[in-house]
């Protein structure tokens, strides 16, 4: 081909003997394009000097081939994008979306009222969205669901919600990691965390039935409110446990970033952990295995979130129904909490 007339899709698809949607999709690196066809159609582009034209194509199409990833964070929550957790199932979804051919454009609003979100979908500046932090806004995430703009949500399960979630299950989740905490011979369990939030709710109602299948007293004394930081762990345990002189020999926290902040308030105090408290987290955050003592906590599995989070959306751009997810939690031990370590 000379430089007056340079290789189209069409040409690149008579070489190839394939359709020219078959070209598309192949230089996309598509999952629906067989390995081997979309190296064939890459190597003649390579060697045509072949670039697609992003800009007329998404003309074209009527798509931007990206999508919003909205952090809904707000400033009462106390959990922040550079919560390690929320960094882990960031990566994630980035790496899924990158497979199927379609940029990430991360926003960070103000969560506040009715405007959860910017006007991505009707600007054409993105295709759909992944919601991150569903906090108490599933009110107005359900009126979002009303406008039928494609999006799901990372968060909690709610019964009549409108929209579609991907979620662990909170309450075996908390259930699992409190149960351990009886059965390895404690009996006053401090709660750490804010039950506004559907998923710590959830996580409270776990909490709640390890209590009464061991036949203990839930004490609302030891149902601390805490923000999502190790700041907050840390405050609330000198000033609503230690501070008030509270009866505990364990805590449990819905985040790995509140239990160090507990752990290391408890070790300033020269309380030994685990021989005289318990400690246990969520999440198993990478730091957790490497803090001293190792975390006890509960694992969420943020590859397979990011996995379904990206199906569940790309199902809806196809015009199909993306059902709800409900992932399984795994209870890691480790030292923290007095059980065996993991090898």
């Amino acid at each position: 081909m000379s430089d007056r007339n340079p290789l189209t899709m069409s040409d690149i698809a008579k070489l190839a003997q394939v359709s020219e949607s078959t070209v598309s999709r192949g230089l996309r690196n598509d999952p629906l394009v067989n390995e081997k066809t979309r190296e064939k159609v890459q190597k003649i582009a390579r060697e045509h000097n072949y670039q697609i034209n992003e800009s007329a194509r998404n003309l074209r199409l009527r798509k931007s081939h990206t999508i919003a990833v909205v952090m809904l964070l707000d400033t009462e929550s106390g959990q922040a994008i550079s919560d390690p957790f929320l960094l882990g199932l960031l990566g994630n979804v980035a790496d899924e979306l990158s497979k199927v051919g379609y940029d990430l454009l991360l926003s960070t609003p103000l969560a506040q009222g009715d405007e959860l979100t910017p006007n991505y979908l009707e600007s054409k500046r993105a295709d759909g969205m992944i919601l991150i932090g569903e906090g108490d806004h599933g009110k107005n995430i359900n009126s979002l669901a009303g406008s039928r703009k494609p999006f799901v949500v990372w968060g909690a399960y709610q019964p009549g919600q409108n929209y579609c979630t991907v979620g662990s299950d909170n309450k075996k989740g908390a259930y699992m990691a409190v149960k351990h905490l009886i059965d390895t011979g404690h009996r006053r369990i401090a709660f750490f965390g804010n039950s506004i939030y559907p998923e710590i709710e959830q996580r409270l109602e776990g909490y709640r039935q390890a209590l009464t299948e061991a036949g203990l007293d839930l004490d609302e004394d030891l149902l601390i409110t805490t923000a999502f930081s190790s700041r907050g762990g840390y405050a609330k345990t000198r000033d609503e446990l230690l501070g008030k002189k509270q009866s505990f020999d364990a805590i449990f926290t819905v985040s790995d970033a509140i239990a160090m902040g507990a752990i290391k308030q408890l070790k300033e105090k020269n309380i030994r952990v685990p021989e005289d408290v318990a400690v246990s987290g969520y999440d198993d955050i990478p730091i957790s295995a490497f803090c001293t003592p190792a975390l006890t906590t509960i694992r969420q599995n943020t590859e397979e979130a990011g996995r379904h989070l990206v199906k569940c959306l790309m199902d809806q751009l196809a015009g199909k129904k993306a059902k709800s997810i409900i992932l399984d939690t795994e209870l890691i031990i480790r030292q923290s909490s007095g059980g065996q370590p993991d090898p």
